[in-house]
Order: C-alpha cells, then structure tokens, then sequence
C-alpha cells in the first residue's frame, strides 16, 4: 500500500508518524527492548503526546533476528499466529553510550542511541540492509485505520524474489504486492499462495510474521527500499541470514516447517476426468483402458468436483446416477495398480445433508449477527467449515475418513482462498488474520487424516506460511496457450523461492482445449516437474483425444520420470531435510552468476539437470547455459557454457542437460514410479575433472529396501566406480559424452560407453581413450 505521494510529500488524509531516535534502552538475556519516539527528544516535555514505538529485538534460531514492534499493545489480536519455531539460542547483546546491538550467529543488528533513528543489519563485516530516516513508523489514512510500516533499503543492484506464487517476472523489483489469497487465475497480480516472505541477492531473506494482508512495495513507492506494512497496532519481522539464496531458504525453513515426503508412487502420472465433462464409469474405465491399450505408465486417477451430486458439494456422496457401484469401481481401479484421487472443498451447499447437520452442530462460520454465513457463489446457499473449532475439524475428517475406508488414497484439496472477513470464528480469531491462515488449517485437517493411513499426499491450491509442510501445491486455473504455461513456470518457481518443495500444474493447461502443439510441449514440461497431472476444464485431457504423437510425447516423457526417480526421489529427500524445492529457479543454484539473475523461462530440477521447456510451436527456444561442459541427458552430446545457445526442438525432444560433474542415478524400470531404485541402477555421469570426486545416495522408497552408495572418481585417464554400501544388486556405470574407452565388457551407446556390474560387482574401471 502506498502512503506517500512521490518523495516529499503523504497522500492525501494520510498521516505518518516515523520513529524518530532510539531514546530508551534496555538490555536482557540475550534480547533488546528499545523505545523509539516519533519526534527527537532534546528536553522533558517532548517525552508528552505522541506515539511512541516499542521494539522488541530479539532471536529465534542462530543468523536469525526478529525485530517486533508495537504501538497500541492493548489493541493486538492474540489469534491466529504462524507456528515459528523458537530456539532461543545464545544472542551476544552490547549496549554503550552510542549503539546497542545484538548478534545471533553471524548476524548482528545495531540501533544507534540517538537521533535520526536507524537501524542496520549485517554480516561477516558487510551491511545488509537498514531502516533509517522516515522507515518505520505508524501511519493513518483517511478513513481512519491504523498501519504499521517498515521500509528496509535496497542497495544498488539488489534483486528482490519470493513473496509465494507469483505469476509475472521472477525478480519483485518495482512491483507492488498484496500478501492476501485471491482465487484469480495464472494472468493477474492475484494469487492462490501469498508467503510474507522474500529473499534478495544480498545475502538475507525477511519473513513478516503476520498472517493477514500484508502490503509490499518493492521498490515501487521508493525506488530503493521495500516497504512493509499491515492494518493494526503490530508489526514483526525476522530478518535470515545466508549468505547464499540456499542458505536462507534452509533457515526459513527450519523456522516455519518443511515439507512432508510425499510417497513414491506420487511422483507418476495422474490422470483425471476433468471439470465439467460428462463422465461416469465408462468414461472413466475408457481412459483407463485406452492408456494401458497404449502403453502408457499411469500411477493416480483422480475424480474432479462431479463425482458428487450437482448443488451438494461437498457432501462426500458419491453421484448414484453415474457411479452406481463406488466401492467396486475403486476397488477395479486398484486391481490395475492405481491409486485414487478425489476433489473437495472446505464449502457446504445448502442442498446437501450436511448443511443443516453442520448448522445445527455449530460446524459453520457464522456472521456476526449470529446466523451462518452464505452466499450463492460456486455453490447456491454455500457455508464454510469453520476450522477453527476442533469439533468441526473432527466433523469434517470423519467425513473423509469414509472415503479413505472405500479406497480412495489422496485428496485435491481446492479452493480456500474465498473467505469473509465479516464472520466470527469459533475460537475468537481476528478474521482479517484468518482470510490467508484459513488455508492452512484446512489443509492441515485433511492432511493429518491422510497421515493416519501411512505416507499422506494431498493435491491443494491455496496456501501461505507453513503450506509448505502439507504437499503437493499445483499452479491453479491457467489457460491452455504457451503464454499460460510460462506464467505458470514463474508461479512454480516464485513458490520454491518461498520454501514450497513441490509444485505442479494442469497439462495442457486448464481453461480451453489446447491445440495439440501446445498439449505437447506441455507434456514435456509437466513431466519434468515434481508432480504431474493431465486436467482441465471443459476438454479431457488423453492424449489420443489430440493426435497419435501426443501420445508418444506423453509415453516417452512419462517413462524418462520413471527412470529419473532414484535421481527425483533424492532431491525430493533434500526437500523434507533442507527446504529446498524440487524446481530451482537459476538464481538459486548460480547465484553468483550474474546472467541468472532474471532467468524465469527454464530452471533447475533437483541440483543437477538444467531444463529449458519449448513454448513455441515449432520448437524454436533460446536458453542460457552456465559455466562448465554440460552433456544432454536424451542424446549424451555436450554443450559448453557460459551463454545463451538458439535451437529448434521437435515435440520429443528439449534442452535438458546434465551439470558439469554430476553423476545422475537412473531406474532400471521406465513402467512405474515406486520400485527398489538400487536394483540395476545406472550411474551416469560425464566430464568429471581430473582429481574430482562425487558419491552418489541412491534410496529406496520400497518397503524392506536399502539405500545404495556409490563413489565415483577420475584419476587421469581413469574413472572408477565404487560401491560403498548397499545389497549386492546389478547396477551400470555410463560414462557420458564419452566414444572411446577401455573395459573388457565395454559397451557402446548414443549416450557414451557403458559397462553392465553384475551382482557381485562392486568396482568398476574404465580407461579413457577419447571424448567426444
């Protein structure tokens, strides 16, 4: 929210207050309170009339410093609040006659004891960023709210990313943000997933600790700052410290949650009806059939909104007309080995049962007059379960748990983002805090009915804070053109940066029929990402129903996922334990490469493979490719960087290449998801320097099964492979790129050479001889 009009001057009926010195302060066990006037105090009677500003500094966890300030500590809502986890580690405090400080691992900040007031972080003897004259303080507008605002200075060339699923250009800088969850599609400054949370290419991150709306200008109402602010008499915000884009993640992770480790079979191709199709179980049994008939791995079926009676969602009633037999039908599908997926939502239509059970038990978000809130939106006569009461969560899981006892394995959480703020919440929240936070008290009530059956997985679209614990997440509503699906790439990768590990989108996009050149291109991107699903709106999405080659793009796609899964399920793992996505924008993994500053039309997957998805028709595409000799993973050619590279690219084929040095594991199974990774595991991996080493984990999500570890090494001419721990399995050593080699059991491919371990193998030598 801008407050001010240009430089010099407020906007009209605004009034702002700023902290103007720090003129009391006070020390404790690793923590600073200070107080700040909003005006120099230089005699007795300016301490009269007035705001004044209490500052709370203090530290969650090591290179973290939370900065809380209060104006009216009266008039704070106590609920709800973003679950942060707080160490309370050992902060060194300082205070003399000019600055008081405080420092929590490499981080310190520094308050100067005298006017103008400022305030600055810093690291490794390096400033960071600063609040100083004019940067935080109260401000009224007119019509009379209250705001708490904050402006930390951007230095020359600092680049600003985060703040949740954005769909327009990856760096902030100059935009204008709203922390509020809007169902708004792929093509506005709306979003389904907003994260008061950003990151700058200076080394640190901050996260607003404020579940409401929270209003950013980035550079926008002040070229060289990001302001901050929020309705109320509150304000806190933690400042991260790197220094790298990964180190802050890894550390806003660990204070506001990582993600759970979706199960293997997840990770493979879902399939679903569609919106507003017509289907039942014909339909449903065709797809079915038809993608066996064709060769095509599928993991998960999903049943979109009509698989409950029209006007009565959700009343978690299976449509009798169409699915006479549910018990039965979902017990076929699972002897054919999938999984099942249904869609819900948290509203209540007036049609269903369930309306007035769930009125009459006080289940249902009430206005303030008492009577339950409704609207004739999505649902005519819709209600909203009311999360905040332990009652209507347990009311509502019950519900699901029905479904879990028929069959169903998964859940497509949608919507969430809709909610009132004129309502009253059964515990008391403060419902403006509530508009963002509901999102996750509904994922979280689903989520945790999944994870008493085992490995919980659910499909959501609306998210903020802490979202990321409960995957996966998909883009939302998007249309089906090569537009949509880059804004949809922006979305995904804007998310990773907020700490979200896994992210999806529909293929081929949702709104509209796709033309089959886009479905195609589509395909090759959606298999590439960490979850893939074929939906949309009005269309089914089978690739027979576009031409004969969408389904050989779809069968070739699907089955390099399935090969890449020991390589997936390992970033995956990295995700739960570091907080680092499955998708990286470049940014992340290069920060010190200028050129990868904006990059938003390609990303990494996992650490080590660089894709660039074709959005074009005729498979033109130009790409940047950093520093090092990378080596594509379809064909084993090399590609030397750095720089931008132009190329043309059939339906079957785009940039997907191979980091310097990297040894990717890859499945001996290209038919499902979920198999022992180890067990005929080949080791590929090309252009390793001489003297460099890399030791390869490949895990198992199998019951019974054992992770594998492999080292891999040059010496000269001589590469070995060593097996250092795992179950005598058969594994494959590929040496990429490479033509001419040395081994008695040699084999040459179109990727390199290759030599087959057998069982009992547990080193192997190959002789270099040439490379090409």
């Amino acid at each position: 929210m801008k407050f001010k009009d240009g430089y010099w001057r407020m906007r009209p009926g605004v009034r702002g207050d700023y902290a103007a010195c720090a003129h009391d302060v006070s020390a404790d066990a690793g923590s600073l309170r200070v107080l700040a006037p909003t005006r120099e105090i230089t005699r007795r009677g300016h301490t009269l009339d007035g705001p004044v500003l209490r500052l709370d500094l203090s530290s969650p966890m090591p290179d973290v410093i939370r900065v809380r300030t209060v104006h009216f500590a009266g008039s704070v809502p106590d609920a709800p609040v973003f679950e942060v986890r707080d160490e309370r580690p050992e902060a060194r405090v300082a205070v003399d006659g000019e600055t008081a400080s405080l420092t929590s691992g490499g981080l310190t900040v520094r308050v100067r004891r005298d006017a103008p007031w400022e305030m600055t972080f810093s690291a490794a003897g390096r400033e960071l960023t600063r609040s100083a004259g004019k940067s935080l303080g109260v401000m009224h507008d007119a019509q009379a709210r209250h705001f708490m605002v904050e402006q930390l200075r951007l230095s020359a060339g600092e680049l600003v990313y985060g703040l949740g699923e954005r769909f327009g250009p990856l760096v902030r800088n100059g935009q204008s943000v709203d922390v509020w969850n809007e169902d708004g599609g792929t093509s506005s400054e709306m979003a389904y997933k907003n994260v008061p949370f950003y990151l700058t290419n200076r080394g640190y991150g901050v996260f607003v600790n404020h579940p409401g709306r929270v209003s950013f200008e980035v550079g926008s109402e002040s070229v060289s700052r990001v302001q901050f602010s929020v309705e109320g008499h509150d304000l806190e915000y933690l400042v991260v410290h790197g220094p790298t884009p990964a180190d802050i993640l890894r550390r806003y992770t660990a204070l506001t949650g990582r993600p759970a480790l979706p199960p293997a079979w997840s990770f493979g191709l879902w399939l679903s009806t569609s919106f507003t199709t017509d289907y039942d179980e014909a339909t449903v049994t065709s797809f079915v059939d038809g993608m066996a008939g064709r060769d095509l791995p599928l993991s998960v079926f999903h049943f979109d909104c009509f698989w409950m009676r029209r006007y009565r969602w959700c009343d978690f009633e299976w449509d009798p007309e169409v699915f006479p037999d549910p018990r039965g039908m979902l017990r076929r599908l699972k002897e054919r080995g999938l999984r099942v997926c249904v869609w819900i939502n948290p509203y209540i239509g007036q049609a269903s049962a369930l309306f007035d059970e769930g009125a009459a038990a006080g289940h249902l978000l009430r206005r303030r007059d008492g009577t339950v809130w409704q609207d004739d939106h999505w649902q005519a006569g819709r209600a909203l379960v009311d999360f905040t009461s332990p009652a209507a969560r347990e009311w509502y899981a019950a519900k699901l748990r029905g479904l879990l006892d028929m069959g169903v394995d998964a859940f497509k959480t949608d919507f969430g983002e809709r909610i009132p703020t004129d309502v009253v919440y059964a515990d008391g929240s403060d419902p403006e805090r509530m508009h963002n936070y509901y999102s996750l008290v509904y994922n979280e009530t689903v989520h945790r009915v999944l994870a008493e059956r085992g490995a919980p997985v659910l499909f959501a679209r609306s998210a903020t804070v802490g979202g990321q614990r409960m995957p996966v997440h998909w883009g939302g509503d998007c249309e089906s053109t090569f537009e949509a699906m880059a804004e949809s790439l922006r979305g995904g990768l804007s998310l990773g940066l907020a700490g979200f590990g896994f992210w999806s989108h529909d293929i081929g996009g949702f709104e509209g029929r796709p033309d089959p050149a886009v479905f195609k291109r589509w395909v090759a991107f959606g298999l590439l990402s960490s979850h893939s699903r074929l939906h949309g709106s009005g269309s089914y999405r089978v690739p027979w129903s576009f031409d004969e080659e969408s389904v050989d793009v779809l069968r070739a796609f699907t089955r390099l996922k399935a090969r890449l899964m020991p390589y997936l399920y390992t970033a995956a793992v990295q995700a739960v334990q570091e907080g680092l996505p499955v998708m990286r924008a470049m940014q992340l993994e290069f920060p010190d490469d200028r050129a990868c500053d904006h990059l938003d039309a390609q990303y990494m997957l996992g650490p080590d493979l660089l894709v660039a998805p074709v959005m074009s028709a005729d498979g033109d595409i130009s790409y940047y490719v950093p520093e090092g000799v990378w080596t594509r993973l379809l064909d084993g050619a090399t590609v030397t960087g750095p720089g931008w590279r132009t190329e043309r690219h059939g339906f079957d084929s785009l940039p997907l290449l191979v980091r310097p040095g990297a040894v990717l594991p890859l499945g001996a199974r290209d038919d499902r998801p979920d198999y022992d990774y180890s067990d005929g595991v080949t080791l590929r991996t090309g252009h390793l320097a001489d003297g460099e080493s890399r030791t390869v984990t490949v895990p198992t999500p199998v019951d019974g099964g054992v992770a594998a570890v492999f080292e891999v090494s040059r010496t000269g001419d001589r590469v070995r492979a060593r097996r250092v721990l795992g179950a005598p399995a058969p594994w494959n050593l590929l040496l990429a790129g490479v033509r001419e080699a040395l081994h008695s059991d040699l084999e040459t491919t179109p990727g390199g050479v290759r030599v087959a371990a057998g069982p009992g193998t547990d080193d192997i030598e190959i002789i270099l001889r040439g490379a090409a």
